[in-house]
């Protein structure tokens, strides 16, 4: 079977991104496979995941709904200069996310490495999420979440002009200086 063009990777991961951070469940249909298996790695206790998920259903459940039921204001971004896809595999996909908790108001900074496993179609058929970092900081007025996206290209996001941008945030706003911290897109854990 020929390879898909870069196009149809790219349609995928933007409806992935479409269905989480806009709570559209069923759109997770349109891009994994019915009996796609999900599995997150945590390098942090800020946030909670089931290790494995299993079906598209689950995995809307998971990564849509009960993560809308908590989250609000999310923009998920892919942080790299290009996609690169070899094998149907994307190997070590850079995320960055900035959201709101909705029980809290709290700002929510995190950022990991996705894994990517697609079929010839391409369906995602294996999707792995490690979350290197979360940061939870108060944000009662939603000042710091504003300041934070504005200005960021979504959901395609350089390396450089997020480097750009939180640098100059973490110097010039006190209350944003941990983001510093995710001026770099995270890098995969050894041995994953």
């Amino acid at each position: 079977m020929p390879t898909p063009p870069l196009a149809h990777y790219r349609r995928a991961l933007e409806t992935y991104i479409d269905a989480k951070d806009n709570t559209h469940a069923n759109r997770i249909a349109e891009a994994f496979a019915p009996d796609a298996v999900l599995t997150i790695s945590l390098a942090t206790s800020n946030i909670a995941f089931p290790a494995r998920t299993v079906g598209a259903n689950a995995i809307a459940k998971t990564l849509v709904t009960d993560f809308g039921a908590q989250y609000a204001q999310c923009r998920t971004y892919y942080v790299c200069d290009s996609l690169a896809v070899e094998n149907d595999t994307i190997e070590a996909l850079p995320w960055l996310v900035v959201m709101r908790e909705r029980a809290t108001g709290a700002l929510r900074v995190g950022h990991g490495v996705y894994r990517w496993s697609f079929d010839g179609t391409p369906a995602v058929t294996a999707f792995h999420i490690h979350i290197a970092r979360m940061d939870v900081v108060p944000d009662a007025d939603g000042t710091l979440l504003e300041a934070l996206q504005d200005g960021l290209s979504y959901p395609w996001l350089v390396p450089a002009d997020l480097h750009a941008h939180f640098t100059s945030l973490a110097r010039s706003t006190p209350a944003l200086a941990f983001v510093e911290a995710f001026s770099r897109p995270a890098v995969a854990p050894s041995g994953t």
